[in-house]
């Protein structure tokens, strides 16, 4: 009887083809084989299994709800991550891997985002064995990025679910960034120092040979040595200012220095030199107070190399001009303008980068270590100012300094 009761609509349809059949001419005998025939078949058909055509709706939503499940905790990672199946295709991606790669749209194999060989083997290979792996793999757009990328199997979750794969992206760029700096400053500084010990070593052994019985030769040469000797210390001086500059780099001042005493101070302390490189410096100062939060010492330091590099690179100017700005809610600003040849234009983004000079040769005949401007950079950033470069050939440099 249940089913009969299950398919009844189906003996419905059969017995208005019977009674059809009857009104168009056919004997009732037939119509009654015909409507019995139905009954038969409906009594003899295997019976459909219970629920078939819900289990696979309830097994979507049971897999929809553990993936978003997933995703509000994958969310919260400032991890790039990416789910997929046993067959790696994109189930879901948090927010991190959003913002780093751009959406993903779920459903597509992973190949259609990475296609690097070393991924997709190292995705196969996770999938195939279960074991955890990660490789090095380089993004070189929008900007160049290295990350290490993991892939690695979910424990099996409850419920009939897919076997899960997370691929997690860990950014080293900033690692790889500093290690190359790291490098390029040590081979700069031992460059820079190897070429006043050669020459100290070299009029060592002129003095203690041809020179031995050479009063004017000894002398000559004992000036050269005193400035060798100066130049290493000065460059050992600014590597010593960096490094302690780089300990405290994420602490913020909380002192206030007025800074009009401070670049009176820095002007007088460079009068001799200016004097003798035939520059005049100008100061242009608002009247009263203008106060920042700041070290007085680094803050000193940070002026007297702007004006100092004013004074030796611009010296064909003649005049180096000090201008103090602020008010009407405008940044303090301090602004050290020279009258010079200028800086190239190639140049003015790679100024403040560690020995980094736009002519060696005129550099050192000013004695500059190339230490200067790195360290007027690790000092603004300390106090949260930055560091403005405007340059025009044949007009001249203004360095200006953003508070």
């Amino acid at each position: 009887m249940s089913r009969l009761r299950a398919g009844w609509s189906f003996l419905a349809a059969a017995a208005l083809v019977a009674v059809a059949a009857y009104f168009a001419g056919a004997q009732p005998p037939f119509s009654l084989v015909l409507w019995f025939l139905a009954v038969l078949a409906v009594l003899v058909r295997e019976p459909a299994p219970p629920r078939m055509q819900e289990e696979p709706t309830e097994r979507m939503e049971a897999v929809e709800a553990t993936l978003s499940q997933v995703e509000s905790v994958l969310g919260a990672l400032d991890l790039p991550v990416v789910v997929i199946d046993g067959d790696a295709t994109v189930l879901a991606q948090n927010k991190a891997a959003e913002k780093a790669f751009g959406p993903l749209l779920s459903g597509l194999h992973i190949s259609t985002r990475w296609r690097s060989p070393g991924i997709l083997d190292m995705i196969r290979e996770t999938i195939e064995t279960g074991e955890p792996n990660q490789i090095e793999h380089s993004e070189r757009l929008p900007s160049e990025r290295v990350y290490i990328v993991r892939s690695a199997q979910v424990e099996k979750l409850a419920g009939a679910l897919p076997q899960l794969f997370l691929l997690s992206f860990r950014d080293i760029s900033e690692l790889r960034r500093l290690d190359r700096m790291r490098s390029d400053f040590v081979a700069n500084a031992s460059h820079e120092l190897r070429t006043p010990l050669a020459s100290l070593r070299g009029f060592i052994e002129t003095l203690q040979g041809p020179a031995r019985g050479d009063p004017k030769a000894q002398e000559r040469f004992l000036a050269i040595m005193l400035d060798q000797a100066t130049r290493m210390s000065r460059l050992v001086d600014d590597l010593l200012s960096l490094s302690r500059l780089e300990l405290k780099a994420h602490i913020a001042p909380d002192q206030t220095v007025d800074l009009i005493p401070v670049l009176g101070h820095v002007r007088d302390s460079l009068a001799p030199l200016a004097a003798d490189l035939g520059v005049d410096i100008r100061l242009h100062l608002p009247e009263g107070k203008v106060e920042v939060l700041g070290d007085r010492d680094e803050l000193v330091q940070v002026f007297e190399n702007l004006m100092e590099n004013g004074c030796k690179y611009g010296q064909e100017g003649k005049v180096v001009d000090v201008y103090l700005r602020h008010g009407d809610g405008a940044p303090v600003e301090v602004s050290v303008v020279d009258h010079g040849p200028g800086i190239p234009a190639e140049h003015v983004p790679r100024l403040t980068e560690r020995f980094y000079r736009v002519s060696v040769a005129d550099s050192r005949s000013k004695k500059g270590t190339g230490l200067g401007l790195a360290i007027v950079k690790h000092i603004l950033t300390r106090h949260r100012a930055r560091l403005i470069v405007r340059s025009e050939m044949g007009k001249g440099t203004d360095f200006t300094v953003r508070f």
